[in-house]
């Protein structure tokens, strides 16, 4: 297929982003201007209680290749990157961030390493201009997870990246509740190529992804990806069965001995073995309940995602149309 006639879709999850939206959308459809292909826009308005659905409905009302999904409550970044996925009809998605930080520039050597047989246009960020703090939060986080799992994920990489429809519709399949995306598409395998680039400052605002939401894809990222830490559980079990077995040795060398008048319990001694030993179990138990309690919302079977308001693209309608009801 010729690439004039390739619809690519651009994915965009946004999340009280008054401040940068219109400034981000002109620097995407700037970038876009003069690449052969058609463009489908979709922004995901993640649970905004800005003026943010106020202004993709301005956007829409005067661009008609845009689309506007609307979740009805704030979901979170990956939510929202799967509603815009299982919405997209693009032969090629795009997905990146509305904040500025993911330069829409890059899109055109996207899809030209895309023309050149790669089935997935991976971005990895040159973190420079990083703050420390985040800079080794980041580098612990990918090394740590790639030790601990089957899957490479690239280091610094992001959710700014591109995808043919097979991606696409393999990443849709996956049902799972729990969503981390780097580490389903690293999963998925395909053709890969890295990008790398240097992320830009924020247009506007502050970054919405508080320590919180790190903390929570990095659980879903750990436990979704590992079971290392029931390994470490065990581990840790059978560690103290043996130290317990070398200290009925120890006990049983003075009764063998006529030592018995040696055998003077220490209060102190007991007391640290129960706290450690109580301390490991209770950690070993919190680690078994977390996989318990992942598995108790997949069975649930709720979607990732539900939909207050979807604004189809008045240009791409009838496409939209035929590629839900195909999926």
């Amino acid at each position: 297929m010729a690439a004039q006639n390739r619809l690519v879709s651009i994915v965009v999850p946004v999340f009280n982003e008054q401040e940068a939206l219109p400034a981000f959308h002109a620097g995407l459809v700037g970038a876009l201007e003069g690449l052969p292909y058609e463009f489908h826009i979709l922004y995901v308005n993640d649970g905004s209680s800005d003026q943010t659905s106020a202004i993709l409905e301005d956007l829409q009302s005067a661009n008609p290749r845009v689309e506007v999904l609307e979740l009805s409550r704030n979901f979170g970044h990956q939510a929202a990157l799967t509603a815009g996925m299982a919405h997209a009809i693009g032969d090629y998605v795009i997905t990146m961030d509305g904040d500025g930080q993911h330069p829409p520039a890059l899109i055109k050597e996207m899809l030209a390493l895309a023309e050149q047989g790669y089935e997935l246009v991976l971005t990895q960020r040159v973190e420079e201009r990083r703050a420390g703090f985040k800079q080794w939060t980041s580098r612990t986080f990918y090394r740590f997870i790639n030790w601990i799992g089957d899957t490479d994920i690239t280091p610094g990489g992001a959710d700014f990246r591109l995808m043919t429809r097979s991606v696409v519709n393999a990443i849709n399949s996956m049902p799972e509740h729990h969503r981390f995306l780097r580490g389903m598409v690293a999963w998925a395998g395909y053709r890969k190529v890295i990008l790398p680039f240097q992320p830009p400052q924020r247009l506007a605002g502050t970054s919405k992804y508080t320590l919180r939401k790190m903390l929570r894809l990095t659980t879903d990222a750990v436990f979704s990806f590992s079971l290392v830490p029931l390994y470490i559980s065990t581990t840790i079990g059978f560690l103290f069965l043996v130290l317990a077995l070398l200290e009925s040795i120890y006990v049983l060398s003075f009764w063998i001995s006529g030592r018995q008048d040696m055998l003077v319990p220490g209060w102190s001694s007991t007391m640290f073995v129960l706290l450690i030993v109580g301390g490991s179990l209770m950690v070993a138990l919190g680690i078994i309940g977390l996989y318990i309690g992942y598995i108790f919302q997949e069975v649930k079977g709720r979607p990732v995602f539900l939909v207050r308001k979807h604004q189809l693209a008045a240009k791409y309608r009838d496409a939209a149309d035929k590629t839900l009801h195909e999926e």
